[in-house]
């Protein structure tokens, strides 16, 4: 463990000491970098010179323009809030599903995937959800537990399906593109939303009284009135949603525009539900200027600790330590899952991503691992960090706006089976990386074997050069004139040609071999 010294350890346990005192995490981070900045100095490890690098490193960060689209999907997150498009897809999808038991989860669960499709904040869909949903659950006989558990849970999809923020920031960390991360994570969230599903068909089946049907007077009749209520609702999300990935996925716009294109839908949804006014921008762009802020700070801070541990010979480190894992790839994978499972416990997913991921993503690339299977399978295992208590950060958003009459040990212990269900999906990305990379472009196939190169003009298949004209022994270039070559192989050496008789010709050079005469 201290075979590069005992330095980066102890800047990792000061880290953690900081943070579990409760100062700020940027700040934590940025203290502790430059106090053993300082040390590395006094120590030798490295020159004041070294440290130059952090101001062009904070100019990097506030000049990236992939970072623009955080502010942009926050933005758009917050406007779909309070624009009332979540209300008119619950409303229809509730009552479209309402006749079967769990028909109201079914609702909470495609309607999560659909919001986080379009918003990508896990508070806009929880707080939505719980608000409109909840007191009818439970109005109608479901299980507190289950109601609550449901809800969080389909909030929380929002982090794995484009266009996550988890996702934008591990790809900037990875160096990866976005548009890729996008496309490998369409799997998992295919996958996650079918065990969702799935588990509410189980329990239908096996126990139908924790989520019985509505009442035929609260669902209404299945009637065309009701399906283009639900047509109503869903059709501008798809727009929505084709405005911010699909031109993504076809290469017509960069994330950072996607997100402008997104903001600008988002705010066109809002006039269409006549809810477009200046106190609901103002307050989307106060909870945007936060996250943005808070993001931007912890990055610097992890950037300024991140540059002296590298100096201090902690990637080496880490890399020694987590290169010996027995089990290979699969060994480290697991092993790191395990790892940052924990971490979720106390940190959230932006410190995670900004501290930890800088430090495994070269063992990872050195393993042979691809980096966005493993970017996809981080956030598929960040998730969590939104579900498990005591901090997860869905359980406190369904807290704040459920009952009295709902219990917090409720809503905790409804949280386990799904993070159950998250970590079984975090163990078949592990072991099934084609429901990462099979979505991914990787471009036609070549063959080396077959690649042949024919230069035109250069006779034939053959790469030499066509000979002089009149059959002279110096191979020539239309356009260009070359020196003798004496030859050229396979070829008999052209015959030297005499020198001209010219009396005015310049004497030749001295022999500088043999000494000077002296007249």
């Amino acid at each position: 463990m201290f075979d590069f010294g005992i330095i980066p350890p102890a800047m990792f346990l000061g880290m953690v000491i900081f943070m579990l005192y409760g100062f700020p995490v940027a700040f934590s981070l940025a203290s502790v970098g430059l106090f053993f900045g300082v040390i590395g100095i006094a120590t030798g490890h490295f020159s004041e010179a070294f440290l130059q690098a952090l101001p062009l490193r904070i100019f990097g960060i506030v000049s990236n323009d992939l970072l623009l689209a955080i502010p942009f999907f926050t933005f758009m997150g917050a406007i779909l809030e309070r624009c009332g498009l979540a209300e008119d897809l619950l409303e229809g999808t509730g009552k479209l599903f309402g006749a079967v038991p769990g028909g109201l989860a079914y609702a909470v669960i495609l309607v999560g995937a659909v919001l986080g499709a379009i918003t990508g904040t896990v508070a806009a869909s929880v707080i939505t959800m719980g608000v409109i949903s909840l007191p009818i659950m439970l109005r109608y006989g479901y299980n507190p537990r289950l109601a609550t558990g449901v809800i969080a849970a389909s909030g929380t999809i929002t982090q794995v399906i484009p266009p996550s923020l988890v996702l934008v920031v591990l790809a900037d960390q990875l160096g990866r593109s976005v548009g890729d991360m996008y496309l490998g994570a369409i799997g998992p969230s295919i996958l996650q939303v079918a065990i969702f599903l799935g588990f509410i068909l189980f329990l239908s089946i096996v126990r139908p009284g924790l989520m019985p049907p509505l009442p035929k007077d609260v669902r209404g009749e299945f009637n065309w009135a009701l399906l283009m209520k639900v047509l109503a609702g869903m059709v501008p999300s798809i727009i929505l949603i084709f405005l911010v990935l699909g031109t993504i996925f076809m290469g017509l716009a960069t994330p950072t525009e996607a997100g402008a294109l997104g903001v600008v839908g988002a705010m066109m949804l809002a006039a269409l539900h006549r809810r477009l006014t200046w106190p609901l921008v103002r307050e989307a762009m106060t909870s945007t200027m936060h996250i943005t802020s808070m993001v931007v700070m912890i990055l610097i801070g992890s950037t300024c600790f991140s540059l002296v541990f590298q100096g201090m010979d902690g990637s080496r480190w880490i890399e020694h330590m987590l290169s010996g894992i027995p089990g290979g790839p699969v060994g480290f994978l697991i092993f790191v899952n395990l790892f940052i499972f924990v971490l979720a416990f106390f940190l959230d997913f932006f410190e995670i991503a900004f501290i930890v991921i800088p430090m495994l993503a070269p063992v990872a690339s050195a393993l042979g691992i691809d980096l966005i299977w493993f970017g996809v399978l981080i956030c598929v295992n960040m998730q969590t960090s939104f579900m498990h208590p005591p901090f997860g950060f869905a359980l406190f958003y369904l807290r704040s706006i459920a009952s009295r009459d709902v219990k917090t040990r409720d809503i905790y212990m409804g949280a386990i089976p799904w993070v159950v269900m998250q970590l079984i999906l975090v163990a078949i990305v592990i072991f099934w990386p084609q429901s990462v990379t099979y979505w991914l472009n990787k471009g036609p196939a070549v063959d080396l074997n077959t690649i042949k190169i024919e230069i035109p003009g250069f006779g034939g298949n053959q790469l030499s050069l066509p000979p002089a004209p009149g059959g002279g022994g110096t191979p020539q270039i239309p356009g260009l004139t070359l020196p003798p070559l004496n030859g050229l192989p396979g070829q008999q050496p052209a015959p030297a040609m005499p020198a001209p008789a010219n009396p005015a010709q310049p004497a030749p050079p001295p022999d500088l071999s043999q000494p000077p005469k002296i007249n």
